[in-house]
């Protein structure tokens, strides 16, 4: 039996929703097939398969709104979502600015055309998956003190998504994914350092070659051996480019309507005011080609479009969807996502950061004294102060040279200070959804020993 489209899907699900008595709705059915490999000692360890065609349904009563989903397509199971979705919306609370888009807010565009978002290429077959995984493995292996290969995976997905609403709105469109990933372990017993590199594309032709994925991974490991902790002070602090983005995406947390609008956020009042150095922007485009975060509307259907979130450093607006855009008082960004059993809220798409003529290298020589961090775990966050504490390893930089690694510390500052006083690199990798480069950072707490 021929599984119905999720154009034809989503459809169904608004008529079922209307002969339950629904106002208005929205429905957003994805089809989702993946395959990962995962290999150990150059033999398959697992290998995963999955397809998959997941529904979900909003209906509204008035300004009263519920979310229901499932992964059964039957007639019947439709009718039961649709039912079930409109009781519950008769007994939600009242949310005053729930609701769908008027229609001249709606997206011309419907579909992906023009952004490459699925590799046209056929599914790749497992035994293409394995050999890559396989290559990456004996890469790493292969590095003088690689002890042994966490993990070595390949994978390949393709979703297909539409959404429609009873305000008219119809569209949808497909994107792949491919990725490989290869951690490896460095050392022997309580000597042991991990790390890994991986790459995640849209086309696997884009896809670095595994044995440079391998081998940087091993590297990587091997370089974090026989850590010390730092002397507690105040540093100086380099965020690698791999985990720079993450100060930023503090920055977008800060600015989503969602926390604005709930008072919960340290730049409530920061709209207009300067949240980055005079020379840095922070620009979102969700319309790059062959990148992750790229789509031609949003969860609501209103347009996607380029803007600028920081200006010369000026905070421009808040990322609105269009419950947090009405509750506020302003237009919405188009930046609405939803998950299938969740209405929507405001997210940000692909977002690049100015960068400088400095490689990351001039910036540990302008530094002089201080550490650059490479991971990171744990985060304690002060949404209402921005105040920002979390647990770091990586390298100890002496003379702007560095020295050893670090692991065991800890980094702490203020958000609206440490982003006031950032200095980019030059080494943000462009294919990425968040292209932000190694990061400055002056004056934190480094509590070590």
């Amino acid at each position: 039996m021929t599984q119905p489209s999720p154009d034809r899907l989503a459809h169904a699900l608004l008529e079922a929703a209307r002969r339950a008595g629904a106002k208005a709705a929205d429905a957003l059915v994805i089809a989702d097939r993946s395959v990962n490999v995962d290999i150990r000692g150059g033999a398959l360890e697992q290998a995963e398969r999955s397809e998959s065609t997941d529904l979900g349904l909003r209906v509204l009563m008035g300004r009263r709104q519920a979310c229901v989903s499932a992964s059964d397509p039957r007639d019947e199971t439709l009718t039961a979502m649709a039912e079930r979705a409109v009781a519950m919306a008769r007994e939600a609370p009242e949310d005053p600015f729930a609701g769908l888009a008027e229609p001249v807010q709606l997206s011309e565009r419907r579909d992906a055309q023009g952004l490459d978002l699925a590799d046209p290429s056929d599914e790749p077959a497992p035994e293409a998956l394995q050999d890559a995984a396989a290559r990456a493995e004996a890469a790493a292996l292969a590095v003088e003190g690689v002890t042994q290969v966490q993990s070595a995976s390949a994978a390949y997905g393709r979703r297909e998504m539409h959404l429609a609403a009873t305000n008219g709105f119809s569209g949808g469109y497909a994107r792949t994914d491919h990725g490989l990933s290869c951690v490896a372990i460095a050392g022997e017993g309580l000597g042991m350092e991990r790390d890994y590199d991986a790459d995640g594309r849209i086309h696997g032709a884009d896809l670095r070659d595994a044995a440079e994925i391998g081998t940087t991974a091993g590297r990587r490991a091997v370089a974090r051996l026989n850590p010390r902790r730092p002397k507690t002070g105040a540093y100086p602090v380099v965020f690698d480019e791999r985990i720079a983005s993450s100060l930023i995406g503090h920055l977008l947390a800060a600015a989503s309507g969602t926390a604005v609008a709930r008072g919960a956020s340290w730049l409530r009042d920061a709209e207009g005011s300067a949240v980055l150095p005079a020379d840095l922007s922070l620009i979102e485009d969700p319309h790059r080609p062959r990148v992750q975060g790229s789509r031609p509307f949003d969860a609501e259907g209103l347009p996607t479009a380029r803007r600028a979130i920081v200006e010369g450093g000026t905070l421009t607006g808040f990322t609105l969807d269009l419950a947090t855009a009405r509750k506020l008082g302003r237009a919405p960004t188009g930046n609405a996502a939803r998950g299938l059993s969740s209405p929507p809220a405001p997210s940000n798409w692909n977002l690049a950061l100015t960068q400088s003529d400095l490689s990351q290298a001039d910036l540990l020589r302008e530094m002089g004294t201080g550490l650059l961090v490479t991971s990171m775990i744990g985060a304690t966050i002060n949404p209402n102060t921005g105040d920002y504490s979390r647990g770091a390893s990586g390298f100890w930089v002496e003379n702007g040279e560095i020295a050893w690694p670090v692991n065991e510390c800890t980094v702490a500052g203020t958000l609206r200070e440490m982003l006031a006083s950032l200095r980019p690199a030059n080494d943000a990798r462009p294919w990425l959804s968040r292209v932000v480069p190694s990061l400055l950072v002056e004056g934190l707490t480094i509590a070590g020993e």
